[in-house]
């Protein structure tokens, strides 16, 4: 070998030359620690939602009574601090209990292997809200693409192998995984109405399609009409925007039609004064019968004040 091929030769360093595969493999593996819960930060853009509800009360009361049957998953970063992976409501519920410190699964991971293991261990939770798929598909979905990116040899578009591999890892089809991640596109108001259930999926999907000013204005005409599109309705608002002819005026238009399921909603949230209204009064003349009730009944007091004047 020449002198100038041995001086373009890269030395490792020192501890590489010597790890094996076998001290590599154990640096992957866990690690249970009590650690600080202030060297734990969160994992960033965690999609799910942490309350302080009847079900936080029971665990806190749980670990106090019992302590905590499965430690948190965590992962070594910067400055030695460790970013939560797996168990943030347990995490909570030991800030409230008042413990210092807090048992962990510490293990090596890329922030890409921590993304998909977050989603994988809360993916079969109790209740999910719409919005926390929406996030928690689109981050994992992009933690594999950008894994794919670097490792995929197959030679299969890498977005749509991991849309399939992420569906059969969650339990749900392609095309209702596409779904959920659109709503990433809806404002959050619109998106709350789907948490609530006040909005379905299929309308909410069409709906993302529009843009924020146009999503704007539909949100002001769900509340003048207390009535959330038809998945009908919505597709007709997709098709206007996508032409550019989907101005406020139509939205409201759309938004007045009746529904063919739709009931014919009271004129009173009160049932107690649609109750007193007789079943005779046709229902545009209720505000009119109830006004002249009103009328008669000021008539009546204002006689019995005068009738005690006397």
């Amino acid at each position: 070998m020449s002198r100038h091929s041995a001086n373009n030769i890269e030395l490792s360093a020192f501890d590489d030359m010597f790890e094996t595969d076998e001290s590599r493999a154990d640096m992957k593996r866990e690690r249970i620690f009590d650690i600080p819960i202030s060297d734990i930060q969160n994992f960033p853009n965690h999609p799910y939602k942490v309350v302080d509800d009847e079900r936080m009360t029971e665990l806190v009361e749980s670990i106090k009574d019992h302590g905590l049957l499965q430690p948190v998953l965590v992962r070594p970063i910067e400055n030695g601090k460790y970013e939560m992976v797996s168990g943030h409501r347990r995490k909570r519920a030991f800030e409230i209990a008042g413990f210092e410190t807090i048992p962990c699964r510490v293990q090596e991971m890329t922030l890409e292997e921590a993304t998909i293991t977050m989603v994988e261990s809360n993916c079969y939770r109790e209740t999910i809200l719409p919005s926390e798929k929406a996030k928690a598909y689109k981050m994992r979905l992009d933690a594999m693409n950008h894994q794919g990116q670097r490792s995929d040899l197959t030679g299969s578009p890498v977005g749509n192998k991991s849309v399939y591999e992420l569906a059969d890892g969650v339990g749900e089809s392609k095309n209702q995984i596409y779904r959920y991640i659109r709503l990433n596109n809806l404002i959050p108001e619109l998106l709350e109405l789907v948490d609530e259930s006040r909005m379905k999926l299929r309308p909410a999907v069409e709906i993302s399609y529009l843009t924020e000013d146009e999503q704007r204005d539909l949100l002001n005409a769900i509340e003048m009409n207390d009535a959330t599109p038809s998945h009908a309705q919505a597709i007709r608002m997709r098709k206007l925007s996508a032409e550019g002819n989907l101005t406020t005026d139509s939205i409201n238009d759309i938004m007045c039609e009746e529904k063919p399921n739709q009931k014919e909603k009271p004129q009173f949230r009160d049932k107690r004064i649609a109750e007193a209204i007789p079943k005779n009064i046709p229902p545009e003349k209720h505000c009119d019968y109830v006004l002249k009730a009103v009328e008669f009944y000021n008539r009546h007091l204002q006689r019995k004040r005068e009738d005690r004047g006397r």
